[in-house]
């Protein structure tokens, strides 16, 4: 037929195009981007800042501030039987008091040993006074035994105690005198509390590992003090680690 346009089969089969016009791809107006000019990109510089002092961390030893403690104990001794526990040693209702308060911890002293039963005519701490004049405790087999309070060896050091000399101890009162370092839980080779009467005039060597009653001028072994006095000596865990660099000390 004249002036028809000629058809042919597109490859889908449902749409025909004409041979007259091509398909156009072009894009149309209203997705038209705009044409974008190159941004310079000025290249990265250094400029120095200024050099800002920093404190850093150092270490200090608690040995570098004071003399080496001495190893030599002596005074008068305060002689108690077997099984002394804590409530004896500090009793429940005084734990409310906070060692690390220095009036407190004063207290703390005035109360060491008076829940001894009546049978110690002999006070540990005299009346109106915060520490005692026995400097050394010397007990029998499990002294310390009862509760894990640690009040019980910071009375004890409160009240001005060095040393307690025991034939044995509860093992958390001998962990817990190390940990705070208050006083040194020696172990008597016998059963010294026997030979041994409150008011005796005592010395304790501690390199030596003996006890010298000057009173009755015996001598008694005790057992080596071992790695807990390194311990004890710099004023418990926490001061020895800062003492052998483990923890450090911010110093300004």
């Amino acid at each position: 037929m004249a002036g028809a346009a000629t058809l042919s089969l597109s490859p889908n089969p449902s749409f025909t195009t004409s041979s007259s016009h091509k398909p156009s791809l072009s894009t149309p107006n209203f997705l038209k981007f705009p044409t974008l000019s190159p941004i310079p990109i000025k290249p990265l510089t250094h400029a120095p800042q200024s050099q800002i002092p920093i404190s850093r961390a150092t270490f200090t030893t608690r040995a570098a501030a004071s003399p080496t403690p001495s190893t030599t104990f002596h005074g008068l001794c305060y002689v108690v039987g077997d099984n002394i526990d804590t409530d004896q040693i500090i009793p429940a209702e005084y734990l409310t008091l906070v060692p690390s308060n220095p009036s407190e911890y004063e207290k703390l002293g005035s109360y060491a040993l008076c829940g001894l039963p009546g049978s110690y005519s002999t006070r540990f701490v005299d009346p109106g006074e915060t520490r005692s004049k026995y400097s050394i405790i010397i007990g029998g087999a499990n002294f310390g035994c009862g509760s894990s309070r640690e009040h019980a060896p910071v009375a004890l050091g409160a009240a001005g105690v060095a040393a307690v000399v025991a034939e044995s101890y509860a093992r958390i009162f001998f962990r817990n005198s190390v940990a705070t370092g208050e006083v040194y839980p020696l172990e008597s080779e016998g059963r010294v509390c026997e030979e041994c009467k409150t008011g005796d005039v005592v010395s304790i060597e501690l390199s030596e590992s003996r006890l010298i009653n000057h009173t009755t001028g015996k001598e008694y072994t005790l057992k080596p003090i071992g790695d807990a006095g390194p311990v004890i000596r710099a004023g418990g865990i926490f001061a020895y680690a800062r003492e052998a660099g483990m923890i450090p000390t911010l110093t300004c």
